[in-house]
């Protein structure tokens, strides 16, 4: 073909299409069997439950810590404020449900292992920090002073509870006072362990005598309780540890016993 330039070479916009193949519809997608469609639409769910799961574990365990830690800043000064504004209140006798009302130090999880404790063990305590059991002893009370946490998560107060040795040491600091118990031996001659996993049922842990449900206090106690493994709810890890003394009053020992700085 020539074209009005005497270009004898044909221009492609002028180039004839290929005839249609008959029978076949030319916007039609390649086919697939049903087969096929199923499992690539199943993989696609799977995939997108997998990023689903991930970004849930990831706030589960870390932005939780993150939120709960600015949250035990903040109950920290407010403690500390009223602690101030009120000196020589006593012993505690009656405490609120989810107020603040004590310092944990376990230096074996840590040099700077400091929660600030609530009354109440309800997830709105536990998202907190360590909560109460509010029908145990109160710190330095003869019985069972019993506390829970999170193990992993919410700030995840008991992660390493499991680290615990006999005569360890576990210091409870309230507005007045210092109380120092120590995680008792395996061999203790109470018979109670130092530590032990349980049911989650098992709630003779936190009895006034740990593990002697209905029996009277036989000294002045302290309980740990988290969940076990890690990750599970399955089973509870649980600490029992005994008051090593009495009170120590903060006016003759403003910086902490001596047991704070055991196990550095």
């Amino acid at each position: 073909m020539t074209d009005p330039d005497g270009d004898r070479t044909q221009r492609w916009d002028r180039v004839p299409g290929l005839p249609p193949v008959p029978g076949a519809r030319a916007d039609a997608p390649p086919r697939r069997g049903l087969w096929r469609t199923l499992a690539l639409g199943a993989g696609e769910l799977l995939v997108t439950a997998g990023v689903v799961l991930l970004l849930f574990a990831v706030y589960a365990v870390f932005v939780t810590d993150v939120v709960t830690a600015q949250r035990q800043d903040e109950l920290s000064e407010q403690l500390r404020e009223e602690w101030d504004s009120a000196p020589g209140r006593g012993a505690i006798t009656r405490v609120e449900l989810g107020d603040a009302f004590a310092v944990l130090r376990i230096p074996r999880l840590g040099e700077d292992y400091t929660r600030v404790v609530l009354e109440g063990t309800e997830e709105e305590q536990l998202s907190q920090g360590p909560g109460h059991y509010t029908d145990t002893a109160m710190p330095g009370e003869e019985g069972n002073v019993a506390f829970a946490g999170h193990r992993v998560g919410k700030g995840s107060p008991f992660l390493q509870l499991d680290a615990m040795r006999p005569g360890d040491p576990v210091v409870v600091e309230t507005a007045d006072s210092w109380f120092v118990y120590r995680v008792l031996a395996e061999d203790d001659p109470s018979g109670i362990p130092g530590m032990q996993i349980v049911r989650p049922t098992a709630l003779e842990v936190i009895s006034p005598t740990p593990n002697a449900a209905g029996a009277a206090p036989s000294g002045a106690y302290l309980t740990l309780t988290t969940c076990h493994p890690r990750y599970s709810a399955r089973q509870r890890l649980v600490v029992h540890a005994r008051l090593d003394g009495g009170a120590l009053s903060k006016a003759q020992y403003p910086d902490g016993p001596d047991a704070l700085h055991e196990n550095r």
